[in-house]
C-alpha cells in the first residue's frame, strides 16, 4: 500500500472535507482515513470519525483546523507523532518552525495550500517541506496528485503569496463571475439567465484555457477584434492598469494578512 497507510485528520470542515472527497473519489481506500472532529455529524463509510485523540500511531497527521486553535489543540495532538508521524497542515499563516516547535517527535513537516477544487480533483497544491526526505517528498507528492496540480515552493517565504493566489483566489472568481452577472442583470437581463451565462462563460473560458497552448493574455487577443465589442469592454479594463491594479492589492491583502496570522500563532 502506498504511504500513508494511516492518515489522521485533525478537523473536517470545508477544506479538509474536500481533500478527503477527493481521496475518497480517486479510488484510496476509506480505511487509510481517521477523523477527529467532535462537530461532523458522520464521515463517509469506511472512514473512522473519533471526538479525541486516539492512543496509536499513524503515518501521517493532516491539521486542518483553524490556525487560531493550533495552541489549544497541539498538546493534545502532539503525543501521536511522537514516534515520526509526518505533519501536513493546510493552516494558513502557520509557518514550519511553528508546526516543528509544536511537535518535536514527528518526522517532517508540510505546509499544503489547496482549495475547495481537491474535492474533483482539480485544485492547484502548493507545498512547502522541512524535514523530509526526498523518498519521503515523493511519496506527499503521490498523496496530493489525486487532488488536482502539486507545486512545490523552494522558498517558504513565498507561501503567503500563494496563499492569496491559490487558497483565496476561487473567492475572487466567484466575485467577479456574481460580477458578470449581476452587470448584466442591472443593464436589462433576465437576473437567473445572467447568472447561467456568466457561469457558464467562466467555466468554459477556463476550460480552453487549461486546454490552450497559449498564455490567457494571447487568448484575450485572439478573442478581441480591433474595433470590436470585446475591445471595447477590455479597454475599459486595461484603462490605466485598472484591473491589474485591483487584482495586485487584492492579493497584497490576502498574503498580508496570512503574514499577519503567522505572527499570531508563532508559539
Amino acid at each position: 500500500m502506498a504511504w500513508p497507510s494511516s492518515l489522521l485528520l485533525v478537523g473536517c470542515g470545508n477544506m479538509g472535507g474536500a481533500m478527503l472527497s477527493g481521496w475518497l473519489a480517486a479510488g484510496l481506500e476509506p480505511s487509510r482515513f481517521t477523523v477527529i472532529d467532535p462537530m461532523l455529524a458522520a464521515a463517509p463509510d469506511g472512514v473512522e470519525l473519533l471526538r479525541e485523540p486516539p492512543d496509536r500511531d499513524f503515518d501521517a497527521i493532516l491539521l486542518s483546523i483553524k490556525p487560531q486553535m493550533l495552541g489549544e489543540l497541539a498538546p493534545g495532538i502532539a503525543p501521536l507523532a511522537r514516534h515520526g508521524a509526518v505533519i501536513l497542515s493546510i493552516m494558513a499563516g502557520v509557518e514550519l518552525a511553528n508546526l516543528a516547535a509544536r511537535f518535536p517527535g514527528a518526522g517532517g513537516f508540510v505546509r499544503i495550500m489547496p482549495n475547495l477544487a481537491a474535492a474533483i480533483g482539480r485544485s492547484p497544491v502548493a507545498l512547502a517541506a522541512e524535514g523530509l526526505s526526498d523518498e519521503r517528498k515523493q511519496a506527499v507528492t503521490g498523496l496530493m496528485d489525486p487532488l488536482g496540480t502539486p507545486e512545490w515552493l523552494d522558498d517558504e517565504g513565498l507561501f503567503d503569496l500563494v496563499t492569496a493566489l491559490a487558497g483565496s483566489g476561487p473567492a475572487f472568481v466567484y466575485r467577479f463571475i456574481d460580477a458578470l452577472a449581476s452587470g448584466a442583470a442591472e443593464l436589462g437581463l433576465d437576473a437567473e439567465a445572467a447568472g447561467r451565462l456568466a457561469l457558464a462563460t467562466v467555466e468554459g473560458a477556463a476550460l480552453l484555457a487549461a486546454a490552450s497552448p497559449h498564455a490567457p493574455a494571447e487568448l484575450a487577443r485572439r478573442v478581441a477584434s480591433p474595433g470590436g465589442t470585446t475591445q471595447a469592454g477590455l479597454d475599459v479594463l486595461d484603462a490605466e492598469g485598472a484591473l491589474a491594479r485591483l487584482v495586485r492589492a487584492t492579493l497584497k491583502a490576502a498574503a498580508d494578512r496570512s503574514a499577519e496570522m503567522a505572527r499570531e500563532t508563532r508559539g
